[in-house]
């Protein structure tokens, strides 16, 4: 039985490869012997310490403009040359009877593109490491887009809640208000901690996106018939044609306004299974700023679990 067709929202958003047009079979050409050019507009630092960039699986290297990328080159059954760069770094794709020299020359005619891609990829990755949390009490994380400072409360057993969540409206500007009180003893380990925020967390995105559902389904006049929580790190949600909706539980850490694009987003599929025009101004009809909210969906470090 062939399954429903399923959408899926990426953690970026954007296509993972970037194919480059190639050429019928051809003598591979002698790669370039010379210094190579910088690309127009780099800083004079550049060439005094050149950046690096390295794959985990690198298995070839080239000089991209002034910077040192090391990269992981895979032969696939393909047309076209693709690039694709992620928190690791670059890999490159290639059919088996395209010959290195043009592999080498089409990284030199992307070398703007990669070295933008790596350096947003490498300060991302900076973002979630200095938003890191380390569980313990007084730690801080973001619910709904405002910092929560959390409680170990052991006078407490929250068996049915997980947590209480308290707002203090007389605190004082740029100091977090509000707290989460977890009954855990204050000897709990960071393990356990960590544990019960997100049990708690994963509470209330059951709720408030079940909410959020019911609220965008009737607008887009479509209806959903399931909601499955996710712990997915490359996908924000996915939309199935039976009706099925898969939502990540750390959308939670989100302001709602970005909540509802991802919604609306999904519930969109449910109209139109593809990313066409027709698709985003589906969205558009619901959620008319979605390009800003979609940047912030990208652009944001969310807390490492």
């Amino acid at each position: 039985m062939q399954s429903p067709f399923q959408l899926l929202l990426d953690l970026f958003d954007e296509p993972k490869d970037k194919p480059v047009a190639t050429r019928p079979p051809a003598a591979a050409p002698a790669l370039p012997t010379g210094p190579i050019e910088r690309i127009p507009g780099e800083p004079l630092d550049r060439l005094i310490a050149p950046q690096a960039f390295r794959h985990p699986d690198a298995n070839r290297e080239s000089r991209i403009g002034d910077a040192l990328v090391a990269y992981e080159f895979r032969r696939a059954r393909r047309k076209n040359i693709g690039f694709s760069v992620g928190p690791e770094g670059l890999v490159v794709s290639a059919p088996r009877w395209v010959p290195l020299g043009e592999v080498e020359q089409a990284i030199r005619g992307k070398a703007r593109w990669i070295v933008n891609k790596l350096e947003a990829a490498r300060e991302r990755q900076q973002r979630i490491e200095a938003a890191r949390v380390e569980w313990k009490e007084g730690a801080t994380f973001p619910f709904l887009g405002e910092p929560v400072i959390l409680v170990l409360d052991p006078r407490h057993d929250f068996r049915e809640t997980g947590g209480v969540l308290n707002t203090a409206a007389d605190a004082l500007p740029g100091v977090p208000r509000t707290t989460l009180h977890i009954g855990l003893p204050h000897s709990a380990s960071p393990a356990q901690i960590r544990d019960a925020v997100q049990a708690w967390l994963m509470r209330q995105a059951k709720k408030l996106f079940t909410d959020r559902l019911n609220h965008y389904a009737p607008m887009l006049k479509v209806e959903w018939r399931k909601l499955t929580l996710s712990s997915a790190g490359t996908l924000w949600g996915t939309a199935h044609s039976d009706g099925s909706i898969r939502l990540n539980w750390r959308l939670v850490h989100f302001r709602l306004a970005v909540i509802d694009y991802v919604v609306a987003h999904e519930l969109s599929h449910l109209r139109v299974m593809d990313h066409s025009p027709r698709f985003w101004e589906t969205v558009k009809s619901v959620v008319p700023n979605y390009p800003e909210l979609r940047g912030q969906l990208k652009d944001e470090a969310l807390p490492a679990w």
